[in-house]
């Protein structure tokens, strides 16, 4: 079974009072932590397996997924004999590995803390912070179509700030503009075990140390994605995502995540 590896560890000090207690992914969208949108977008595809590498406030992240079975369903606890009887079980067949791969680790440093588990086959990464429509199916089928020992995913960000059209000094339009210049890394990695002979420490940057130099042995190739994608960087993309939930327009929910978009009815496991 593929492994997706979900980063989970870092500050995220840009969202300020939403990660003091708890971490970066567990900051909720729609009632729900964005890490759990980003494993549904994996499952809706067959993707199941996932390795949740952890540093800042992994207890969060254990307790939550630990705890979830009582917090998400009704339960009878017999007195007596402490026992507990659950009425509902969930319905997901995932399995989740939580894995604390260091407090102060970069993002290859993560996966270098994580190579025994990795070392048997193609497995793929994303970040614990960004959502997307990707179809993991062509990304996956894209990678072993070169031959080569990893894909990133190429996305067009959301622009910033909206535009006018003008007659004049009149204005006649308001609107949102999309950067159709520029392509960015969006995450959405997929990697032959290879390219964990790349890393070394705990202080490589993924992005910087090891995709630079797969790159300069040709060994990296870009799977463009032009639909929907957001990172979860600042409040101000939280309160995007947040209005994008409440209109009930949920891009990054495939069509194959079968359910209702109302949080409350939405589940993680």
């Amino acid at each position: 079974m593929t492994k997706i590896v979900l980063f989970a560890g870092g500050l995220g000090t840009r969202l300020g009072e939403e990660t003091v207690l708890k971490p970066k992914p567990m900051v909720e969208i729609g009632g729900l932590p964005i890490l759990c949108h980003i494993m549904q977008g994996y499952a809706a595809y067959g993707f199941k397996e996932f390795i949740v590498a952890l540093g800042y406030k992994a207890e969060v992240i254990k307790q939550y997924f630990l705890n979830y079975v009582y917090l998400q369903n009704d339960f009878s606890i017999h007195m007596s004999s402490s026992a507990v009887e659950v009425s509902k079980r969930p319905e997901r067949d995932w399995i989740v590995h939580l894995v604390d791969t260091g407090l102060h680790s970069m993002t290859g440093g993560r996966l270098y803390r994580l190579r025994d588990q990795l070392n048997k086959e193609t497995f793929m990464v994303t970040y614990g912070d960004g959502v997307s429509d990707v179809d993991m199916t062509r990304l996956m089928d894209f990678h072993r179509s070169h031959g080569r020992l990893a894909t990133l995913t190429l996305v067009r960000p959301r622009a910033r700030f909206g535009t006018v059209d003008l007659q004049g000094d009149q204005v006649v339009r308001f609107k949102e503009k999309l950067d159709t210049e520029s392509w960015i890394n969006g995450g959405f990695f997929v990697f032959e075990p290879g390219v964990l002979d790349y890393l070394s420490s705990d202080e490589e940057v993924l992005e910087s140390d090891v995709l630079t130099r797969l790159a300069e042995d040709g060994q990296l190739m870009a799977y463009r994605h032009t639909g929907f994608w957001e990172c979860m960087d600042t409040m101000r993309d939280k309160q995007h995502l947040e209005s994008l939930w409440a209109s009930g327009n949920v891009p990054w929910k495939t069509s194959r995540i079968a359910g209702d978009q109302n949080a409350e009815k939405e589940r993680c496991l």
